[in-house]
């Protein structure tokens, strides 16, 4: 049995990739990972930029949409579609024969909606009845115009992924939407048992970003403080989803059926050659939660990985480094704004660059 079926097995986690290409559809390569125990995929505007630039396998397609008239716009997301929906039937079975905890393949909004509920609700509601698939997830970014976004697709009874969470205040925030959505749903009539959600709560960018300021401060103290933030703020969050998703609150909307929210460990590559490639995945291990993986990742933890439930110990240190960065003048929700804004930057960015490569595309076939 591989270490990635071992963590669902004995410690209640699901592994999901962090990838998504049609090159992996067409040659088998997304049905093999299923097999050996990946159970989801989570994809994004940039994951989606590079598998198109950098692959010839879209070009038929496209092709033929562009001669048809289409917009370079609503190519890129026809492209989009048709992997999402391929990769949805691969882990149809997972879904079906876990009743709906795993087996989801996520797609985002485009990254110019982030600051925009209106535009953003519309997006979600709109790719739900495009993918009209029940183990579909739409991602919507956690930003402040994002939340309300989430709570009222949950009130519509549809599955999301909320993704770029960097502080336990915007966490805290979006287990709050995902809690109020549930309960206008029900009062409404409707049937939670449909209705999932995970809480993507990023953990390698935290390093990077506290790291540096903690060189910038330079001091003894913060230096031996660096490394630390990521993990012990994870743990922080995964004690929140305990407390929360539990109590009189909980209890009623669980007894309709309703689930919990699980908090999905994103972000999980190391970015710092100096740690240990597998950290983000060894000391965040426990039921209840997924971890998305890239590639380089899973064959680093299949081949090294430590397992064990790790993700509740030494929580009484995880505070205690949360406060020792506080005195040094560390303010976590401000480093989860500044991740935030360059999480969306960075998908702008990608999403931008691609669409300027599939609009040149576009011109060389319409002057032929």
């Amino acid at each position: 049995m591989s270490k990635l079926e071992r963590l669902y097995t004995e410690f209640g986690q699901s592994p999901w990739l962090d990838n998504l290409t049609r090159r992996y559809l067409r040659d088998g390569t997304l049905s093999r990972m299923v097999a050996g125990g990946i159970r989801g995929v989570t994809a994004n505007p940039t994951i989606f930029a590079r598998a198109i630039e950098a692959s010839p396998d879209y070009d038929d397609q496209f092709s033929s949409l562009v001669l048809a008239g289409c917009s370079v716009d609503d190519a890129y997301w026809e492209l989009v579609v048709a992997d999402i929906a391929a990769a949805l039937a691969v882990l149809r079975p997972v879904f079906d024969a876990t009743d709906g905890s795993d087996g989801f393949v996520s797609v985002e909004v485009a990254p110019e909606l982030a600051r925009d509920t209106r535009a953003t609700v519309a997006a979600a509601r709109g790719l739900h009845q495009r993918i009209d698939q029940p183990n579909v997830f739409v991602k919507i970014p956690a930003t402040t115009q994002g939340v309300p976004a989430v709570e009222a697709m949950i009130a519509e009874g549809r599955s999301i992924n909320i993704t770029l969470i960097f502080s336990l205040t915007r966490y805290a925030e979006i287990i709050e939407a995902y809690m109020s959505g549930l309960e206008a749903f029900t009062a409404s009539g409707g049937d939670p048992t449909g209705v999932h959600s995970v809480a993507s709560f990023f953990v390698s960018r935290v390093d990077s970003e506290v790291d540096q300021r903690l060189e910038a401060i330079g001091t003894g103290e913060a230096l031996e403080a660096r490394g630390q933030a990521a993990i012990a703020q994870a743990k922080l969050a995964y004690v929140l989803f305990r407390e929360r998703f539990s109590g009189q609150r909980w209890e009623h909307l669980a007894d309709l059926g309703a689930h919990p929210q699980r908090p999905l460990w994103a972000s999980t590559s190391t970015k710092n050659p100096a740690y240990p490639d597998t950290r983000y995945v060894d000391e965040l291990i426990g039921t209840d939660t997924v971890n998305t993986l890239p590639e380089p990742t899973i064959a680093a933890f299949e081949d090294h990985g430590h397992l064990a439930r790790t993700i509740d110990t030494n929580v009484d240190a995880a505070a205690e480094t949360m406060r020792r960065l506080a005195a040094l003048g560390i303010d976590m929700d401000e480093v989860g704004l500044t991740l935030e804004n360059k999480g969306i930057a960075g998908f702008h960015d990608s999403f931008t660059k691609m669409s300027a490569v599939l609009d040149a595309k576009a011109r060389q076939l319409i002057r032929r």
